[in-house]
Order: structure tokens, then sequence, then C-alpha cells
């Protein structure tokens, strides 16, 4: 066996898992293969065990499965996957049905595969460290626990009790696993734990010959009640509507798991863990888990470990970063800095605004302490670390400045001059612009080498993505120290390439834009909403406009008419654009801030938000031909396209980063894992077919030159 160490002594059988050339065990094909060897051994040496202890020599206990082998899968490969899952399974049942006692000893996390193999013992010790995980995150990547993982837990569980974990993937700590009775024994951390955890585990088998897991056991009840009881029935009877709600049938994983839960607590064992194998078989050859676990593993693993990062430049650890503008956006970058341990200097025109930046921390710090998750005094030392001042003096000695004041080339100019000579030697400053030009910016600066863009979105607490933009001018050092900062602050950087609006914004804007076009080609305001909602968006392109404001979009298009004119270039106003103006300057709706855009909002306590009603007899028009399937096909295939566009201009230089960025950064649907991933998904044939027919009808937004279908051909990932 190459991936699994057994040795036998007075009578203990210990399996340690081992693959080797790996920082992490996996169920790999090796594994897989080496499992049927172990359970060949341990049957052999039936006799002579007492009991078997399963171990780890990796850092961690079990990462759980080969991701890429289940990348490579088709759906004619369905029928072979499930004798795989069987066979797995087949292992996992001979050893724990062997009539001796097993013991899975977790000195570090197990999630996936890994969680299920630990399932595998009777009892389970665990080293009490809150940095492991424990749990089954399969349904994020479009999965089921599938190794049995389902069945265990409902059982363990009971239906209520096992949901959070398995629909929801929900992870907890060993401490919380102890709390659910999942593992049994906790061990402190220490030099000797892997002797103390062996020394517990054989005491545990002396003591406990005629092992068994709880539903093995004579008059075993389910936790909770069958799906038959009245509880559970009634329960049963909306959750899929519950589901549905929430997932709007785009992700079939978490149904499936619904499913795969219900029906195995109405049969046997065996069959259960039969039905569990036909359900993951069926998601693994499917379009949505290769979507989501390309995107959710690989893709956001290579954002982890710094692939984007340029240069070797040293570890860059900020400990005092300045902030110019205290409005929403300044405010919201001090406390993530604050919260992070980062000294923050938040500087306004006035004390009065600078104080009102900080006390948006305030505030977010205190709903924290009010719900027990923040200490008083864990809140005043983050306050602490925020200095809202008036005065230009107190940003000396930054090692990074940030402006974030309104989108005036003018103004950005004025306050980028004004602060960077207080910047602390080798330090480097950033502007948080969304749609002006990096290159254009930098004019300003005395160092353009040493200027970058780090464009966060709002709100900042909330949003994991920032997006770094690199000018002509910026070095690599510049760029990979704002790279560790945003890691540092613990979001999720992707780094592109200047351009107007670079990636983010450019791609949102052709979301937004092509919704207004529908409306001014006369289709009904509800039917536009809902065809975003329905495709996957979080909101319909009506409504994120009018959170974003309209007169900002107003204020964009004005600023980029100027910008061209100054370049000696014609502007063509895009589709939509007029509209903006119309609904802007002639109805007086500027959009959310401003009282109303697309949308009403009634101050009444409680009251939803409704379309305005004169958006029907403004603009829709009753001789407008339209479809649901076209309506979503224009915005899904409309930032697509746009994505391909970015990365044929270099704009984007990694696959990673256009789909971590467009779902994370503008809500691109999970369930296809991207833009790029939903045009690799499909196939590219497929999506350049419907996108010549979109460009046919619907003008040549949606139109693919023959070097971005080239681009998308060039970069299409192979596993």
């Amino acid at each position: 066996m190459n991936t699994i160490k057994y040795q036998l002594d007075d009578g203990i059988a210990t399996v340690t898992f081992d693959e080797p050339d790996s920082p992490v065990n996996t169920m790999c094909l090796q594994w897989q293969q080496d499992m049927s060897a172990l359970v060949a051994q341990v049957l052999k040496d039936k006799d002579a065990i007492k009991g078997i202890i399963l171990a780890s020599a990796k850092s961690t206990f079990f990462a759980g499965a080969d991701l890429k082998g289940a990348m490579r899968l088709k759906a004619i490969d369905a029928s072979a996957i499930f004798t795989e899952i069987e066979l797995v399974k087949k292992n996992f049942r001979a050893i724990e049905t062997l009539g001796k006692p097993v013991v899975s000893c977790l000195n570090g996390t197990a999630l996936g595969g890994g969680w299920e193999v630990a399932l595998i013992g009777h009892h389970r010790i665990a080293i009490d460290d809150r940095k492991t995980q424990f749990g089954m995150p399969e349904v994020t990547l479009g999965l089921l626990p599938g190794a049995s993982g389902v069945t265990k837990m409902t059982r363990h569980l009971g239906l209520m009790g096992a949901q959070p974990y398995l629909v929801e993937g929900k992870t907890f700590s060993p401490a919380e696993a102890k709390g659910l009775g999942l593992v049994h024994e906790l061990v402190a951390p220490s030099d000797k734990v892997s002797a103390e955890m062996r020394a517990k585990a054989i005491a545990w088998i002396a003591a406990n010959p005629a092992a068994q897991h709880p539903w093995e056991v004579k008059g075993y009840k389910v936790p909770g009640g069958l799906p038959s009881s009245p509880a559970v029935a009634q329960m049963l009877a909306v959750a899929p509507a519950m589901i549905k709600k929430q997932t709007r049938g785009l992700y079939p994983a978490p149904e499936a798991i619904m499913a795969c839960m219900v029906e195995g607590l109405q049969v046997d064992m065996e069959t259960a863990l039969r039905i569990e194998s036909r359900y993951l078989a069926k998601l693994m050859t499917g379009a949505n888990a290769r979507a989501m676990i390309n995107t959710f593993f690989f893709n956001l693993n290579a954002i982890k470990s710094a692939q984007s990062r340029p240069g070797k430049a040293p570890r860059f650890k900020p400990t005092k970063v300045g902030l110019l503008g205290a409005g929403a956006m300044g405010a919201g970058i001090a406390f993530v800095q604050a919260a992070k341990g980062i000294a923050t200097v938040l500087k306004d025109v006035s004390q009065e605004r600078a104080d009102a930046g900080k006390a948006h921390s305030a505030k977010l710090t205190q709903a924290r302490v009010d719900k027990g998750r923040m200490s008083v005094d864990d809140q005043q030392k983050l306050l602490a670390r925020i200095q809202a001042t008036d005065k230009l003096a107190d940003l000396a000695g930054c090692e990074l400045i940030i402006e974030a004041v309104f989108e005036n080339r003018e103004l950005k100019a004025q306050v980028t001059q004004e602060a960077e000579p207080m910047l602390a030697a080798g330090g480097f400053f950033a502007s948080n612009t969304s749609t002006l030009p990096i290159g254009g910016l930098a004019m300003a600066s005395r160092a353009p080498e040493k200027f970058i863009g780090i464009h966060f979105f709002s709100p900042v607490d909330k949003m994991k993505l920032v997006e770094i933009i690199r000018g002509k001018q910026t070095d690599d050092e510049t760029v990979a120290r704002a790279f560790d900062y945003v890691q540092a602050i613990g979001k999720m950087p992707i780094v592109v390439n200047d351009s107007r609006g670079f990636f983010t914004s450019r791609v949102f804007g052709t979301f937004v834009m092509e919704g207004v076009s529908m409306l001014g080609e006369g289709i009904p305001a509800p039917a536009i909403e809902n065809a975003g909602m329905q495709c996957g968006m979080p909101v319909g392109p009506l409504a994120v406009l009018d959170e974003t404001t309209l007169s900002l979009s107003l204020h964009v298009m004005e600023q980029t008419r100027a910008d061209f004119a100054a370049e000696g270039k014609t502007y063509v106003a895009g589709p939509g654009e007029a509209l903006v103006v119309e609904m802007v300057r002639k109805h007086g709706r500027p959009g959310r801030a401003g009282g109303g855009g697309f949308y009403e909002y009634p101050k009444e306590k409680g009251a939803k938000k409704y379309l305005w009603p004169q958006l029907k007899p403004i603009f829709e028009k009753a001789d407008a031909a339209w479809n649901i399937t076209d309506l979503k096909d224009r915005l899904l295939y409309r930032q697509a396209v746009e994505t391909a566009r970015c990365l044929s201009e270099g704009v984007l230089t990694s696959v990673h980063d256009a789909n971590i960025g467009s779902i994370f950064g503008i809500g691109f649907p999970a369930w296809t894992g991207g833009a790029m991933q939903f045009i690799y998904g499909m196939g590219i044939d497929t999506f350049v077919k419907r996108a010549d027919e979109l460009a046919a009808r619907f003008g040549a937004g949606f139109a693919l030159s023959d070097q971005v279908q080239a681009t998308i051909k060039r970069f299409e990932p192979v596993y």
C-alpha cells in the first residue's frame, strides 16, 4: 500500500493515512485501491485484532475527495462512478462491521470525505483546537457527502439536526463536535498529543470490545423521529419550498441531499447507502458540480495561494494605513482594517465628518457586542485603532494611503498631491476609484510606479472581493504589496490591468445597462427584474442600478464623454444611456439615495419597495416581442462576452481572477462557476453559436470577434 501504513502490535491494528508527495491525504485512485488491500489484510488478521486505530501522518487528518478526477467526469461515466463509490463504502463497512472496536484519532481538520473517513470509527478522539474544522461542505461544490456521510450524519443527528451540516454545509469545531456527540473525547494540544490520543484509544478499545455504531444496536431510534413522525412530517411539507426559494432551482445539490436524507431513513442501512451513491453519481457527472468545483475549489485556491501576486518581493505586513475620505467607503475600509489590528488614520475635510466615519465602526461593533459576539474590551481596542482627524499631518508614517473620495478626477489629483508626502519611506499610494483609469490618476502622483488602484465593494464589511488595478507604470513590488495588504485585511484580491471601468465595473455596467435597454425596448419592468432573479443574479438590473444610483451612472457617462473629448476621440453612447438621462433629468428619479428611481421606497416601517408605477405608461410597449429565455440569456451572455473581451484585451490575465471577480464582485450566478466558466461549462462552440444569435437580434454587445474566440480557447482549463 502506497498511501496507507498498516501495523499490528499486541492486537492493535494501527492504520495511518500518509499519501506520498502530498501535504494532505485525499481519496485519490491509489488510496481507493489501497483501502481494498487494507480490508483484505484486516480480514486476514481478524482473529488477532482486538481493535483498530485510524490515524494520519499529516498535520491534518484527511482532506477529502480527489477533485481533479471529478473535473474529468462526463455524464456517461455515472454508472462507473456509482460502482467506485459503492466500493469505497463497501470497504468502510467491512472495517466498521468487523466486530472490532474502531477509534478515529483526529489530529487536525477533516472535511468532506475526510470527515466520512473519521465516521468509520465507533469512537472519535480529537485535539481541542479552534483552528481545526470538521464537517461536510460538499454542497458548496455542487456535491453531496456520498461516502456514507449523508446516511451516517442523518442517523447520528436526525433529519432536523443534520440539515444545517448537510444541506447548508455548515462546519464545526472539535468542541462543537463533542457537544453534538460526533466527537467523544477531546485532548489538549501538546507535544505529546499523538501519544495521549493513542493511549486513550487503546484504553477505549479495551473497555468496549463489542463496539458498534448506534444504528447497528437493537432498539436504535432516529433522533427526532422518522419522516413519518408528525413533527418531522410537518417540516418536510415545507422544506422543498424553502430550498427552492433559496436555490431558485439552479442548484441541484441541496435538493438531492434532502431527498437522500428522507429516503435513506425509510430503508435499511445498506439500501440507504446505495441511494446515496446514486444521488452522488448523478451530481458528480453534472455540469453544476464541475462548474462549482472548478471555481470554489481550484480558482479560489489559486487566489489564496497568491498565483496573481507578481515578483518575489518579501511579504508586506501593514501596520499603519491612512484613508482619505470618511464617507461610506472610507469608513467601511477603516473598520475592516482596525478589525485586523491595523492602525488606521481616517481623514476628512472636517473633524465632524471624520468622527461620523469612525461612528460607523462603533455602530457595527455595538451590534456584535449586543449579540454577544464581541466583548466591550475588544470593541474599545478596535475603535482605539481608528484615529479620526481633519489634519494632514496625522497621516505621517503611513505605509499606505488610500483615497476614497468622490469620483472626480480633479479632486482625486488634489488629495493625492497633498497626502503623498506623508507616506513613510518606501510607502505607496492607492485610489479606491471604481471607474477612472489608474494611468490618468497616476499623473498627479510624484511616484507613479508606487501608485495603484485598490477597488473595494460596498458594503466593505460584507463584500469579500477587492480589485487591484495595475497602472502602466505601477511596478511589481507595489502590486505585490497591495496584494498582501488585501489578504492581510481578510479579503480576496484579484489583479487586473488598467482600463476604463477595469473589469468588475465594466462588466457590471453591461448587466445593468442591458436591463435598461430592455426597458427602452418596451419590455415590462417586472419581466426584466424576474429574468435577473431567475438566472441567479442577486437582484434584477433595475434594482441594482437604483442602489448604485442612476445619478452616479450619469456622472460616469459625462466624465467618460469629457475624457474622450480630451483625447480627441468620439464618444458613442451605449444602449440605454438616453433612458438613464431621461429618468434623472426629466422625471427626477436619481435612484434610491435620491428618494426613488426605477423603484419607489415607502418610508413606513416594514414596507417593501415596489416598481415605480409610471414605468408602465412611459416605457412599456404593447407590441414589444420578448420571451423569458431571451431575457435571461441577454443578462448572462452580455456579462460573459464582456468578460471574455477583458481577457482578450489583457485587462484580465487569468481565468481564476475572472471567475472569482465576477461572482464575488458583481454577483454573477455562483451556479455557473463564474463568467468564464459559464462559457466553458456549456462548451465554447455552443456558447459562440448562441452569442451570434443574440448579436444578430440585440446588437454588437454580444458579438465575439475572432480574437476573443481565440482567447477563450487558449485559456480553457484542462484537468
